[in-house]
């Protein structure tokens, strides 16, 4: 059977290699005619990531030969892995299942009707909003109402079209040079080394809420027996050699820290884990895990809606939030809702409901693709990434995307994936697994919010009632299950667990007011 398996690869790899000109000219032409909006907002992110520092003509003609070798060289090698016959379906490979909250409470009970007052309005049934719930059922008293309101279904946004990794949040060094970078701009006061060990401070109480946050999801899998296809076997993290030196820095400051989760290891042991064949040493993540995320949501939802205290709206569009003497008014598309508190879980769509966020979480697209076959040593169940993309294997299926570009704020959560990309991170995925096939099924794409600095915000928006947990950067399964905590815990003003987001670092003022937010002291 390995023999015949091995005879199939070889006879691709020569095929690949024997790419006629009339078949890469086709794939140019079919290329240029399939062009859309998205591919040409994904080209001038990637530019400004890869050339900002240079002259602006210098930049796009670099970035002309780099697409010119990926179109007529790179992805035509892939033409024979990568199989796309007919419609390819724009839905998740996570929202295939059966949504069990679907158009919850009126598709079992047409009497269902719509609550005037709560004690918190929760926005949003993803991550955030459904740990939000699951949280409440635990602490609030039986008289205390928490209400959902979600304006598609439960996992629809963001948190169903992602790669199916509980993520520990971002390594030490890549905290430390993103809010490092933003110091620069906010906090002109300082010099270099008191920036520096600011921002060393930023990203080591990052990683400790971030460790933490890994651990409350595993202890609560295993508590109710949610059934998530969780399974915890790590993250790697292809680096070519360019990027060695600085690989060798993030382990070694990540040791130092105490922030040890991740790491550096030999290309024989990531290919033993992932089936990937590298050159040059990975990076890895220890304690990352795989699993559902759409059901992780719906289980948490589950164990939620089974206490009185916790009620959900799904295709509820919430319009505005009026400040009143009580509170505030919620008034959404099946009417208003009064409460005491308002608990954002919107993530990118925040700047739309709340202008001041505008700039300050920026909605950036990100997409995935998915179908049966793929690389035949590709392994199950453990993270698997390289400068440019992502990928995973879940059962017969294998994942794979790639990053985008900022959208506006009225696009977020645009399912408009770039058929480039799509292309691309395949080829990208060829290099490191060798020839495969795989039929493209379903392909998709959704946004998530970054900060200025990558560093997300907890906490209290105008110091009375309104709360937010967002700006998660691609990692919300890094920081939304203790983030909620930790605002439900405020809210019921009960301090007998750990608060893992002190406001000096997290609190919404670092973005909307740096002059007059309360920073750590140096």
């Amino acid at each position: 059977m390995s023999v015949d398996r091995d005879r199939r690869e070889i006879d691709r790899f020569l095929s690949e290699r024997n790419v006629s000109l009339l078949s890469r000219i086709g794939f140019v032409v079919e290329l240029l005619i399939g062009l859309r909006k998205q591919d040409f907002q994904a080209a001038g992110h990637f530019v400004q990531l890869n050339w900002k520092d240079d002259p602006l003509p210098l930049r796009w003609l670099k970035f002309a030969g780099w697409a010119l070798y990926q179109v007529w060289v790179n992805m035509p090698l892939g033409l024979h892995c990568l199989d796309i016959r007919g419609r390819v379906s724009r839905t998740p490979m996570w929202l295939e299942d059966e949504n069990p909250w679907e158009e919850h409470p009126w598709r079992t009970d047409g009497a269902a009707r719509f609550p005037s007052r709560a004690d918190v309005v929760v926005i949003g049934a993803g991550f955030t909003g459904s740990a939000a719930a699951y949280h409440w059922m635990r602490r609030a008293p039986e008289d205390r109402r928490l209400v959902v309101l979600e304006m598609d279904d439960p996992a629809s946004g963001a948190s169903g079209r992602n790669e199916g990794l509980v993520v520990m949040g971002r390594y030490f060094k890549m905290v430390r040079d993103t809010v490092g970078k933003n110091l620069l701009e906010v906090r002109p006061d300082l010099d270099t080394d008191s920036r520096k060990q600011l921002a060393s401070r930023f990203a080591k109480v990052y990683c400790q809420a971030a460790y933490q946050n890994a651990e409350l999801i595993e202890q609560a899998i295993e508590a109710h027996g949610f059934r998530c296809d969780y399974n915890r076997a790590g993250w790697v993290q292809a680096r070519t050699e360019e990027e060695q030196k600085s690989l060798r820095i993030s382990a070694r400051l990540a040791e130092k820290s105490g922030c040890d989760d991740w790491t550096m290891i030999e290309s024989s042991e990531a290919r033993k884990l992932t089936g990937m064949r590298l050159n040059h040493p990975a990076g890895f993540s220890k304690q990352a895990a795989s699993w559902h995320p759409a059901k992780w949501v719906w289980s948490l939802l589950r164990e939620a809606l089974e206490s009185e205290q916790v009620d959900l709206y799904t295709r509820t569009r919430v319009e505005r939030v009026v400040p009143n003497k009580d509170g505030y008014v919620v008034e959404t598309s099946r009417g208003t809702v009064a409460c005491r508190h308002v608990f954002y879980a919107t993530e990118s769509y925040t700047p739309m409901l709340e202008a001041a966020f505008h700039d300050a979480i920026l909605p950036m697209q990100e997409q995935a693709a998915s179908g049966e076959g793929g690389p035949v040593s590709m392994k199950p169940h453990i993270g698997i990434s390289g400068s440019w993309y992502f990928a995973g294997r879940y059962g017969n299926e294998v994942l794979w995307g790639s990053g985008g570009s900022r959208v506006s704020d009225r696009e977020a959560g645009r399912n408009k994936p770039s058929r480039f990309l799509t292309r691309y991170a395949a080829a990208e995925m060829r290099k490191h697994f060798g020839p495969y096939e795989l039929d493209l099924d379903n392909e998709w794409s959704g946004t998530v919010g970054y900060t200025p600095d990558e560093y997300p915000i907890v906490g209290s928006i105008d110091g009375k009632g309104r709360w937010i947990v967002a700006g998660m950067c691609g990692s919300g399964s890094g920081v939304s299950f203790n983030g909620a905590r930790c605002i439900v815990n405020r809210i019921l003003e009960l301090d007998d667990e750990p608060d893992d987001y002190p406001e000096e670092y997290f609190a919404p003022s670092r973005l909307l007011d740096p002059a007059n937010h309360q920073w750590p002291a140096v």
